[in-house]
């Protein structure tokens, strides 16, 4: 894991900001630099617990942004914060294409059921004149190789990568070096929303930090996953004990 990131039981978290975050992304495909991004929540962080090789995909990526307000929490909680602040994926992405717009650049939407990545693409092109969408696949291809023979022929310099995770993270560790695509970015539903087949929170839940709670209100099935919060919270406070009870160790030893 990077040193100079911020470790949050296990996943180190670059403490950017959003705009920040959005001028390294617009830097690394400038520059013709191949990388991925993802932009765990704490779900995604409690699976990086029991699943090494998820949390290797994770930590190997060019930038590891926190999306949930639970990542900020437990940052504060381990004595180690985040200053920077939340960077929400779909922000994130917006801030990208804005920028890309102005140049041309150009965008593949990879992800969501049959149809919707062209809705998506078909709204953003309306959205941000000048960006270029080249591309669609759904999420739902059980061959890898047309896919990825698709992406190349388009060379995008962004490609979205919205199967979920932890499919999204592994497709792009597995993958980015094959890709023509400058920069992958892994953010689940964020195509749906993009389609307009998803509302977003609205501001204030987004101001809060309660976008979570929108969805469960909305999505009740989500109940069953977001029961891994509190246990997420629990082993976060867990940790942050063994870390302290680590360093008075360290004091009573000299």
């Amino acid at each position: 894991m990077d040193k100079l990131r911020t470790d949050i039981l296990g996943v180190g978290f670059d403490d950017i900001s959003a705009q920040q975050a959005v001028s390294q992304a617009i830097e690394m495909i400038r520059e013709g630099r191949k990388a991925y991004i993802v932009t765990p929540n704490p779900e995604i962080v409690w699976q990086c617990r029991k699943d090494e090789a998820l949390r290797a995909a994770v930590n190997n990526a060019g930038l590891v942004l926190p999306d949930g307000i639970g990542i900020i929490i437990a940052a504060r909680i381990l004595g180690t914060p985040l200053n920077s602040g939340r960077v929400p994926g779909i922000d994130f992405a917006s801030g990208i294409f804005g920028i890309m717009a102005e140049s041309g650049g150009s965008v593949y939407l990879f992800g969501s059921k049959p149809g919707v990545a062209e809705e998506a693409g078909q709204r953003l092109a309306s959205m941000y004149p000048g960006l270029v969408i080249v591309g669609f696949s759904d999420g739902y291809c059980a061959d890898n190789e047309p896919i990825i023979r698709k992406i190349n022929e388009s060379n995008p310099d962004l490609l979205l990568v919205c199967l979920g995770f932890p499919k999204q993270e592994f497709w792009m560790a597995e993958n980015a070096g094959r890709l023509n695509a400058t920069l992958c970015v892994g953010l689940g539903g964020s195509i749906d929303v993009f389609a307009g087949r998803v509302k977003r929170a609205p501001a204030f839940f987004r101001k809060m930090g309660l976008e979570w709670l929108y969805r469960l209100i909305r999505e009740p099935w989500r109940t069953k996953r977001m029961i891994k919060l509190p246990l997420f919270v629990f082993m976060t406070l867990f940790e942050r004990m063994r870390r302290l009870s680590g360093r008075n160790e360290d004091k009573s030893g000299v």
